[in-house]
């Protein structure tokens, strides 16, 4: 266990406590720790990649930290009405759609040969800042009409992301 990976690990641990604290109604500390969060995200890439830390393991858990916290959030603020159900079920069926596509490429070529796109990072970052838009809304006092507009584009984003995952994951099939 490295220094990436324990922030990496820290980073999933704070995914329930967000929701939690959002669940409260404790917006300033929701948004503290989401914060917190990100700086963490920023922190392990750069611990990894400067001390040559980088592991088969980091390389599960950091994209899975990413999913777990924003399926968190997303659920918990779909709950509390704050972003809309529509936005959520994208999403989630996106990130099942490109896992079971890893799993069917694993399966038929004995290793996922897919990596990350830069739409995918894109999705991921929007997907963020759409968390993170709502928590200030909230702190701010009010739900900010740009919310809903950065709802629109990150759903869109998101559906690009899902069609070029399947795009590329039929190239490799077909290979």
């Amino acid at each position: 266990m490295n220094l990436a990976n324990s922030l990496t690990i820290f980073r999933i641990l704070m995914a329930p406590v967000i929701s939690i604290l959002m669940i409260y109604k404790y917006w300033r500390l929701s948004l503290a720790v989401f914060v917190l969060a990100g700086i963490t995200d920023a922190l392990d890439g750069f611990v990894a990649r400067s001390r040559a830390q980088g592991t088969d393991l980091g390389k599960i858990l950091d994209p899975l930290a990413d999913k777990l916290l924003l399926f968190a959030t997303f659920m918990t603020l779909v709950y509390l009405h704050q972003i809309p159900q529509w936005l959520f079920i994208i999403a989630v069926s996106r990130d099942l759609i490109v896992v079971g596509g890893f799993l069917v490429i694993y399966i038929v070529k004995g290793k996922a040969t897919v990596s990350v796109s830069w739409i995918g990072k894109c999705t991921t970052g929007l997907q963020m800042l759409t968390v993170l838009a709502t928590i200030i809304a909230r702190v701010a006092g009010g739900a900010g009409s740009y919310v809903l507009a950065l709802s629109y584009l990150t759903a869109a984003v998101t559906i690009v992301s899902g069609l070029d995952y399947l795009r590329r994951g039929t190239m490799v099939l077909n290979s």
